[in-house]
């Protein structure tokens, strides 16, 4: 199992990628415990800062943490993922309704967050970026409960993201989603804006669920032979 040293200055949240990534391209199989020392010294980070990563993964549904058994890589798995990418296009939608129509200040905002989305030169920078374009895009919603919803639904469905943003055309066509609901706004029609922000939730689903279809074809076929 290869490893890469950590060097980058926040050390948890280099951690928290690493591990992400290991988990999404199976450097970590499922079910696996993490032995913590042996991470921590193959990533070249110190327990505190790795333990504060594998908590945040717990609370995203990456990693689960067994009492007195330690921590255990979560599988990715099409039922999880279904039931997690239904629900966006729900509530995204509808905090928007609610925030209505953007000052001038903030589409200004949201057409340069859409630009450093474009120009992400890694996936976790992409999800990063689009996670803060949606929440802008939101900011103004009232209802604080819908937000915070969206806020951990964002965190959830991030390793099955990681999939999605290393494709730079789906990247471009998530862009270019994002284009549509800045001109339906700008254009003052708040319906045509959710509409296009719903199109938006459900364009990638389809490339994560056969990502997730090879994946599981193929640790099927790891373990007959």
């Amino acid at each position: 199992m290869q490893f890469e040293p950590i060097s980058r200055a926040n050390l948890s949240d280099a951690a928290e990628a690493a591990i992400r990534a290991m988990i999404v391209d199976g450097r970590l199989p499922a079910d696996q415990r993490l032995n913590e020392v042996r991470l921590a010294e193959r990533l070249g980070v110190s327990r505190t800062p790795l333990r504060e990563a594998l908590n945040r993964l717990v609370s995203e549904g990456a990693v689960e943490a067994r009492p007195r058994l330690g921590y255990f890589v979560k599988p990715l798995t099409l039922a999880e993922f279904d039931q997690l990418y239904d629900i966006r296009p729900i509530l995204d939608p509808a905090a928007l309704r609610l925030a209505g129509l953007p000052d001038a200040r903030r589409l200004d905002r949201l057409e340069k967050l859409n630009r450093a989305f474009a120009d992400a030169r890694t996936p976790e920078d992409a999800i990063a970026q689009d996670d803060a374009w949606h929440m802008e895009l939101i900011a103004a919603c009232p209802n604080t409960v819908l937000i915070d919803l969206i806020a951990s639904f964002c965190l959830r469905t991030r390793r099955y993201e990681l999939a999605l943003m290393r494709e730079k055309a789906l990247v471009a066509r998530a862009r270019d989603d994002h284009d549509d609901i800045l001109k339906a706004l700008r254009d003052g029609d708040l319906d045509a804006a959710c509409l296009a922000l719903e199109h938006n939730m459900r364009s990638g689903k389809a490339a994560i669920v056969d990502w997730l279809r090879t994946r599981a074809t193929g640790a099927t076929k790891a373990k007959r032979s």
